[in-house]
Order: C-alpha cells, then sequence, then structure tokens
C-alpha cells in the first residue's frame, strides 16, 4: 500500500500521484451483493437542487456493505480485498461456513485467508467485532455503533480509528479522530483496528479533470460575482468582499455555529473537538 508518482511529461502529471492498489486482490465484485446507483447531483425530491457544485462523474455500482455485523458466532473467511468506489476505505468479501457472502469495510492488516467473526466471547483482534465492553481498554477500533444494533456510523474512513479510552457504568469513553471524546452504550458493536488505505489523505489529484471524475463541479468564489448574485458580489476592480464570509443567502460561514442546542446527543460529549 502505497502512493505512486509519474514523470512530468505533461504539466499536470508534475504532482499526480495515485494509489498503487497493491492491496487490491480483484477488480471485479460480487453482482449479487450490488446494484445500480442513480446520480442525484446534489438535488432533493422536488428535483430543485439542495447541494451545490455536484454532477457528472463516473457510473457506479453499490457494494451493499454490512455495517451491523450480526453474523454472530460463525467464522468468516476473507476472500478478496476490494475498491470501493463510494468509500475512501478499501472492502473485503466474507465466506462465512454457513455460505452466506457479505462485505465489510477492510482494516489495515487484513488479508486474503484470515478468519474473522462478531460476537460476544470472541478474541479482540483484528477485524473481529465485538461489544465495547468486551473490547480491552486501549484498543484502537472503527465502525462504532451510536445505538446498539443500529450499525457503525463512526469511523468508517480510510485511515481512520478511535480509542476505547474508558469504561463507567453502562457507558464507555471514546476518543474519535477529530479529537471529540463522547461517551456510548457498551452493548454497541465496534470492530477492532484501523481501517485501511492510510495514504488517502496524501493523494494529490493534479489536475481538475480528476475531481470532475468524482462527481464534483467547480465551485465559483463569492467575491467574483455579480452583487445579485451573493452578498459578496461587485466592487470596482478585484474587491475581496469588505465583510465576513457568508452564505449567498447571507448567513456566516467559517465559524458560525449551527448545532441545535436542545440535542439529545450533546449529553454524551464529555469534551468537544473544538475547545
Amino acid at each position: 500500500m502505497g502512493l505512486k508518482s509519474f514523470k512530468a511529461i505533461t504539466p499536470t502529471q508534475r504532482f499526480k500521484s495515485v494509489n498503487d492498489f497493491k492491496e487490491i486482490t480483484t477488480t471485479t465484485p460480487l453482482k449479487s451483493l450490488t446494484y445500480g446507483k442513480k446520480r442525484i447531483s446534489g438535488r432533493g425530491a422536488g428535483g430543485r437542487v439542495s447541494i451545490w457544485n455536484r454532477g457528472g462523474g463516473h457510473k457506479r455500482r453499490y457494494r451493499i456493505i454490512d455495517f451491523k455485523r450480526n453474523k454472530l458466532n460463525i467464522e468468516g473467511r476473507i476472500v478478496s480485498i476490494e475498491y470501493d468506489p463510494n468509500r475512501s476505505a478499501r472492502i473485503a468479501l466474507v465466506n462465512y461456513k454457513d455460505g452466506e457472502k457479505r462485505y465489510i469495510l477492510a482494516p489495515l492488516g487484513l488479508s486474503v485467508g484470515d478468519i474473522i467473526s462478531s460476537g460476544t466471547n470472541i478474541k479482540p483482534s483484528n477485524g473481529n467485532a465485538l461489544p465495547l465492553k468486551n473490547i480491552p481498554i486501549g484498543s484502537v477500533i472503527h465502525n462504532i455503533e451510536m445505538q446498539p444494533g443500529r450499525g457503525g456510523q463512526l469511523v468508517r474512513s480510510a485511515g481512520t480509528s478511535a480509542q476505547l479510552v474508558a469504561k463507567e457504568g453502562a457507558y464507555c469513553t471514546i476518543k474519535l479522530p477529530s479529537g471529540e471524546v463522547r461517551l456510548i452504550h457498551q452493548n454497541c458493536y465496534a470492530t477492532i483496528g484501523q481501517l485501511s488505505n492510510v495514504e488517502h489523505s496524501n493523494v494529490n489529484i493534479g489536475k481538475a479533470g480528476r475531481t470532475r471524475y468524482l462527481g464534483k463541479r467547480p465551485c465559483v468564489r463569492g467575491v467574483a460575482m455579480n452583487p445579485i448574485d451573493h452578498p459578496l458580489g461587485g466592487g470596482e476592480g478585484k474587491s475581496s468582499g469588505g465583510r465576513h464570509p457568508c452564505t449567498p443567502w447571507g448567513k456566516p460561514t467559517k465559524g458560525y455555529k449551527t448545532r441545535k442546542k436542545n440535542k439529545i446527543s450533546n449529553r454524551f460529549i464529555v469534551s468537544r473537538r473544538k475547545k
């Protein structure tokens, strides 16, 4: 697992870097665990754009991932490590002893032929899923549930991991990759290990075309617009805006807090990522 750079025979290739994909064992996904993914291009149910600068991009098929890991006390063997266009981490195809196959998020160090399982009375080794109450303090974990049985929602992107810091009563203290420390119920499941593709954050896109492959369209600065289009628009010459950064509708950005004060999950946060 690493990055590959290119001989700079064009200006773009001077800075471009890509994954070497050495850990990938197959390029063809299991058809029964995929389905066609429709591109909605940032539009809501009414057909109106709700998220700007999205559209186009390469055609994708969605891989059905087992975030719940509810195949309890049944061993599974890793059949392949695969690329998933819908997420930054790699995925692994697991063949369980009863014949069922599922995709899971592949942790770092997992390879073809390894045996994994999930349940309460299993060894806390790489790739195994256990309740937090059965995981030793100090362990590195990912794919963490926020509510028992709901499936992993936290720590699912490439190279990330959280740490189990403490246990007290019915709750465990988890330090997340952002630096936030929060309480999670001891019956919630988590998977042991750090997620794969740790070099993902070091990839240099290199050219505008690669961002278009990903379905991202150009983003125009507010100060480059006309006054009718944006509060920062207009002015003689190249204006810097003359006011704090804001949205096209005048709401402040870059530090403006939008979190609701009465949100229930607030009481589970021990320490925020922003001091």
